[in-house]
């Protein structure tokens, strides 16, 4: 799996992410052993998780396997901060924490989730600079922000006495979701941070098991998670849906590795997070690194997912 370069600094990471919100919850330990020693073998390394998957039971079992399964310095760990929990104290309690959950000295990526106006911004960027600074830290990104947010973030981090190492944005963005590249991806640009796409299969519905019914064992018909599926089953979707099983057809791979392959090769995007829930998801997920998409298929898909194309 090749690398790449997250925004303009010196953390290289693997071009797909795996992802692990599902883990503690429909993904148990063995499970979650599988996709990591998996997505190791084929060449990835960048690992996603956060403090809310499953109340912390994802960083804690990712911990677990840091020592049993894959070396933790072959990894890059990318985790979250509370939404909202911006303050000093709940920065660096939730620093602590997922550090003890995760069993590691330092975190790779530090992603800042969401935006809080009743804490000042510079009491933020200070504490991010410390974590950086005590070494628990090396790099810093932001996470489920607007455009306006990570320009105000990206512009006040100059003011710091000391560099803030500023690599990522993560969003969701899909064939399904576009709306990224209406503001957020042009500011990630201008500020030189690359955008890690969250829900890249359109929370699974590129997949095209959803159109005909719903597979009993699939997310949707977890009651828990259907409003998730159905947030994006649409007429708009199933079109999009069918032009990506019409071009897996044609190329001889999976729907998924379709998708995946689009949204891999956009511009800005540091890498799509792979949420899979089962291990055989994850191999046919990572049928997208033997194929690059041909000009034509590519232009084929950017015109039907177009937003403002009126089909």
């Amino acid at each position: 799996m090749r690398q790449r370069q997250l925004g303009n600094t010196g953390l290289h990471v693997s071009r797909l992410a795996l992802g692990t919100m599902n883990w503690g919850y429909s993904t148990h330990t063995d499970q979650a052993a599988a996709q990591l020693a998996t997505f190791h073998e084929a060449g990835g390394t960048l690992l996603e998780t956060s403090p809310t998957y499953q109340q912390g039971r994802s960083e804690a079992i990712l911990g677990e396997l840091l020592e049993t399964t894959v070396p933790r310095e072959r990894l890059t760990i990318a985790t979250q901060t509370e939404p909202r929990g911006t303050s000093r104290t709940n920065l660096l309690d939730c620093l602590h924490g997922s550090l003890r959950r995760l069993r590691v000295e330092h975190i790779d990526l530090w992603q800042l989730r969401g935006w809080n106006p009743n804490i000042p911004l510079q009491e933020t960027l200070e504490t991010l600079q410390h974590a950086v600074s005590s070494g628990k830290v090396r790099y810093i990104g932001l996470s489920e922000q607007h455009s306006w947010q990570l320009a105000t973030t990206a512009t006040l981090r100059r003011t710091l006495p000391t560099h803030l190492p500023l690599a990522s944005t993560q969003t969701e963005y899909s064939l399904l979701r576009r709306t990224p590249e209406n503001r957020l991806l042009p500011a990630a640009e201008h500020h030189q941070l690359s955008a890690l796409a969250q829900a890249p299969l359109g929370r699974g519905i590129l997949t095209g098991k959803y159109l005909d019914e719903t597979p009993p064992d699939s997310r949707r018909a977890d009651p828990n998670l259907t409003a998730y599926i159905d947030h994006h089953d649409t007429t708009r979707a199933a079109r999009i849906t069918h032009a990506v099983t019409t071009a897996a057809d044609g190329l001889g791979t999976s729907p998924a590795a379709v998708a995946l392959a689009w949204i891999r090769d956009r511009p800005t995007v540091g890498a799509p997070v792979l949420g899979a829930r089962t291990h055989e998801q994850l191999k046919t997920c990572l049928g997208c690194e033997e194929i690059t998409l041909p000009p034509a298929i590519q232009a084929a898909l950017d015109d039907v997912s177009d937003p403002h194309n009126g089909h």
